[in-house]
């Protein structure tokens, strides 16, 4: 990628690529329009790196919004790599993370309120908070407003459906007349939980999240595919060695049903069959491998659609030098 395509939706001169970072320089940051930075990106883009660093030379704080890194005790599974947050020697403020215990349901309704509790008060000290995941779906609710609704579990329900196939179950959810267009829908269980919506509202008066859009500066890290592919299957290997199936197996020793580990999808369902002895090792390995590549082709999907849905996201090249990588966002407030 040449400098003068790293920034696709804003052209900037090349003298700003080398300047050294002056924290005193985003004094800017109090002047600004924005209200939040966001940093997005596929797994293994290396943005939360970034926003750490970011959040440094700012001195701000960080929100996740990553739908998994919410549960305690799923570190490894989740790559929640919390050594990132130190940053020369300093610890870098996070929020949303480890505020749920393992096995437990978290949804968009509940990541909106949470979301903006922490926002606000971030915001109440005069700081400019960012926002950083993989997670489009959330990030989107935020950013958009969405108007979310609370819907109970319907046991009966589930226990209808959880034999029906993913493509029997969407052909039963598009039978409905006004769908519930923020449910992520590519497994058995989400598509469940959509048509489960679907017939609350039929006979139920709804408790709704109302929250206005958020004015962001919207920044993603762009990665090339191969180098995507290339550090996914590094990275995997990685986090089997430091630990990854002793963390499932933790989990599942404290009373947690396996179904509720492979509910979470991608680490913790393949590792959790595995461990279940459904699957080889090699097996394991491979089937999660490809699901991975495969949920960041979905991410850059999803982003590619936000930006249909008029969202502008500056993609900045993932490989560029961290320092320049920051200058850029100096120049983008």
């Amino acid at each position: 990628m040449s400098q003068t395509s790293i920034i696709k939706s804003k052209k900037i001169s090349k003298k700003h690529y080398i300047y050294p970072l002056f924290p005193f320089s985003f004094y800017l940051c109090a002047m600004s329009n924005y209200e939040l930075i966001t940093i997005l990106g596929p797994t293994a883009s290396g943005k939360t790196t970034f926003a750490c660093h970011l959040a440094y030379t700012m001195n701000s704080e960080i929100i996740s919004g990553d739908s998994r890194q919410v549960y305690r005790s799923m570190d490894i599974g989740t790559g929640k790599d919390l050594s990132d947050y130190i940053v020369k020697g300093k610890a870098i403020p996070y929020h949303l993370i480890d505020i749920r215990e393992a096995g437990e349901k978290y949804n968009i309704f509940e990541y909106q309120h949470d979301f903006h509790k922490v926002y606000q008060d971030i915001q109440n000290q005069g700081i400019l908070p960012i926002l950083c995941g993989g997670s489009g779906l959330y990030i989107e609710s935020v950013l958009k407003g969405y108007s979310l609704v609370n819907v109970p579990e319907n046991k009966g329900l589930r226990a209808k459906y959880e034999n029906f196939s993913l493509d029997e179950l969407t052909g039963i959810l598009t039978g409905y007349k006004q769908l519930h267009n923020t449910t992520d829908v590519d497994t058995v269980q989400r598509v469940i939980r959509a048509i489960e919506i679907e017939e609350y509202k039929k006979d139920h008066p709804l408790e709704q999240n109302e929250y206005p859009p958020i004015n962001s500066l919207v920044v993603g890290v762009d990665i090339n595919r191969e180098l995507r592919r290339e550090k996914i299957s590094k990275r995997l290997r990685t986090r089997l060695e430091e630990g990854m199936i002793e963390e499932i197996q933790n989990i599942l020793s404290r009373g947690i049903h396996p179904d509720d580990l492979i509910y979470y999808g991608l680490e913790y369902k393949y590792v959790t069959l595995y461990i279940l002895k459904k699957l080889s090792y090699t097996d394991m390995f491979s089937q999660l491998e490809i699901a991975i590549h495969q949920f960041a082709k979905r991410q850059m999907t999803w982003f590619r659609g936000m930006e249909k849905r008029g969202t502008q996201i500056h993609w900045i090249d993932a490989t560029l030098p961290m320092g320049e990588k920051v200058a850029m966002i100096e120049e983008l407030m």
